[in-house]
């Protein structure tokens, strides 16, 4: 696998992630417009506030999401493939999320189920690679 090959994928990925941030906000919108919810009033008809929600808890996650992606892909390359792979995991764990979320708040489990092991993945491959490169670098 080329040296580039994972930095590729994970920016494709991090292109994917942010569509999928963007859409969040064109769903909020869309549902402040449908239901006249007005800004910078943050409660309202359901299908709004659900909506909110999900956009809320997205950024929420994306904040930890992206760094770790980054730092994953950056640094841990003994499977150059994985953390692009747990970064799209995450994104179908966000679409599954709000699928749950948009239609009843209980049903949001396995979706955020879903991202937090995507997140925790990344989070452990960072932690590996950046050990394995502090360890190389002071074995010199």
């Amino acid at each position: 696998m080329s040296a580039m090959l994972p930095a590729l994928l994970s920016a494709i990925v991090t292109i994917l992630a942010v569509l999928f941030v963007f859409y969040t906000g064109v769903l909020v919108a869309r549902m402040r417009g449908k239901h006249g919810v007005h800004a910078p009033t943050t409660a309202g008809h359901p299908e709004f506030e659900r909506a909110y929600r999900v956009q809320m808890n997205t950024l929420e996650q994306f904040v930890i999401f992206l760094p770790l992606l980054w730092i994953a892909t950056s640094y841990f390359g003994t499977v150059g493939w994985l953390a692009p792979a747990l970064g799209l995991v995450w994104i179908i764990g966000r679409l599954i999320y709000m699928q749950g979320y948009m239609r009843a708040p209980e049903s949001r489990g396995r979706g955020f189920g879903i991202t937090v092991l995507a997140s925790l993945g990344l989070l452990i491959l960072s932690i590996i690679g950046i050990v394995q490169n502090w360890i190389a670098m002071n074995a010199s």
